[in-house]
């Protein structure tokens, strides 16, 4: 046991949810905080380094219930020996009044160990569109400022979240307060230092913070065109760039839809919005996937980790750079997809899983499925061999709903995906768990009652390398 010169105190922050645990010690080791709503804890924190004898640590501890208690109690790891501070007590406050998701919660047929807790970003029926739920369908963490419009949020690998927030992105930690924060404006200033002659207009749909502290952002700009085919006079075209922020806030690369691709091909909601790119994916070769929705194709960058062409390595999709066998027909292709999810990868070959939202998938006469009223939504897993240039469907979980946008997967452990419709035939939102095998029965789903969830995915926890 710690004597009592050491002994640690928690205290509130100005998230409600979140309390600061403050220990000092006399020597050094591995610090992290227990906590639960009795002295059997259940759950823990990461671990933090008291890096010298006498140092102060904080731990910031979330992942509680509103207006409950709860008891926690430090845990340092010193030469192989453990030691405990004294049990402390800390009772959570309200959540802030204004609309939160309110979600329902079900379990079916034989219960299947659940671990991990799911961050949902909402953004139509809320106020709060950042929120975290345990597995009971209730609030453990949110984030909340009335003035932005926050699309998307991920968590960082160092346990704080990075929100885009259309014109800005910023890192918060668990307590809500701003670690980093850039403006539209501050981008476009980098970017027009750096020599580009990109001019910005938004942020949208995602971001992604690498490991060598980049962030990735999506952005839209506005080119005007005379004349195209089919729409006489002048035209202005919605596009899409990716801008690669150093630890600067440098810009230090860039790619832009305008200059790879032929503005002429719109198969979807064209004009203005051209694109409409909803995701990205950072590879194990240091490229990027850029799953473009109005083209109903997931684009391979050449990033290079920052050195590369941004030339596309290849489109997968409909009249993309990859023939689909074993399903055969077109409508066996992904349409006005969102959030593609990197299974495994093996070299040369993918295994990729996506929510095929089908907006536009050809029907039995080969018209756009909205024409007949028959569209439907999936969650699908594709093998994928980029040097033969061939795909094929492995898996796939044909929704008994229509999910119009929105929407993502998320692989869990023991063979299960993770599927979120973010409208269920034009209402609120469903998040099912579903095996990836031949059976295909559902076995938990959280349906909201006020929401719609452009994305909803199963974390962990709410920290770096623990799982609850």
């Amino acid at each position: 046991m710690f004597s009592s010169a050491v002994r640690g105190s928690v205290a509130p922050t100005q998230h409600p949810l979140v309390a600061q645990y403050t220990l000092s010690a006399p020597t050094v080791g591995q610090v992290s905080v227990e906590f639960g709503t009795d002295r059997s804890y259940g759950r823990w924190t990461a671990s933090k380094t008291m890096s010298r004898a006498g140092s102060t640590v904080n731990i910031l501890v979330a992942g509680m219930r509103p207006n409950t208690t709860y008891h926690m109690r430090a845990r340092i790891e010193v030469k192989g020996r453990t030691y405990y501070d004294i049990d402390h007590t800390f009772t959570t406050g309200g959540l802030p009044p204004v609309t939160f998701p309110v979600v329902t919660v079900k379990q079916h047929g034989r219960p299947v160990a659940r671990s991990g807790v799911d961050l949902v970003n909402s953004l139509m029926g809320t106020n709060v569109q950042a929120a975290v739920f345990d597995a009971d369908g209730k609030v453990i963490w949110y984030y909340y400022d009335p003035t932005l419009n926050i699309f998307p949020i991920r968590q960082l690998a160092n346990g704080n979240f990075l929100v885009s927030y259309v014109y800005g992105v910023r890192e918060v930690d668990l307590a809500g307060n701003i670690l980093r924060d850039v403006t539209l404006n501050q981008i476009n200033a980098a970017l027009a230092a750096a020599g580009y002659s990109l001019h910005v207009t938004n942020l949208h749909h995602d971001v992604l913070g690498l490991a060598n502290g980049h962030w990735i952002l999506l952005a839209a700009e506005i080119r005007s065109f005379q004349d195209l085919p089919g729409y006489p006079g002048t035209i202005s075209v919605l596009g899409d760039a990716v801008v690669d922020l150093d630890t600067n806030n440098q810009a230090v690369w860039v790619w832009r839809a305008f200059d790879h691709l032929d503005v002429n091909r719109h198969p979807y909601g064209f004009p203005p919005d051209w694109t409409h790119s909803n995701a990205l994916v950072y590879l194990p070769d240091g490229n990027l996937l850029l799953s473009m929705r109005n083209q109903s194709w997931v684009l391979k960058l050449d990033y290079a980790n920052g050195a590369g062409s941004g030339d596309i390595l290849w489109r997968l999709g409909f009249e993309g750079d990859f023939s689909l066998s074993a399903w055969g027909s077109a409508a066996a292709w992904f349409y006005n997809q969102h959030f593609p999810l990197v299974l495994e990868n093996h070299g040369s070959k993918y295994r990729l899983a996506l929510y095929d939202n089908g907006n536009s998938r050809p029907d039995t006469t080969g018209q756009p499925c909205f024409v007949s009223n028959t569209c439907y939504s999936r969650g699908v897993i594709m093998d994928l061999d980029e040097s033969a240039r061939t795909a094929t469907v492995f898996w796939q979980y044909v929704l008994p709903c229509y999910s119009y946008w929105g929407g993502s997967v998320t692989a869990l452990p023991g063979g299960y995906l993770e599927v979120d419709s973010a409208t269920v035939n034009y209402g609120y939102s469903q998040v099912i768990e579903v095996p990836v095998g031949p059976a295909r029965s559902v076995v938990w789903d959280m349906t909201a009652q006020n929401a719609n969830f452009y994305r909803a995915n199963r974390i962990p926890s709410l920290y770096p390398g623990v799982s609850w």
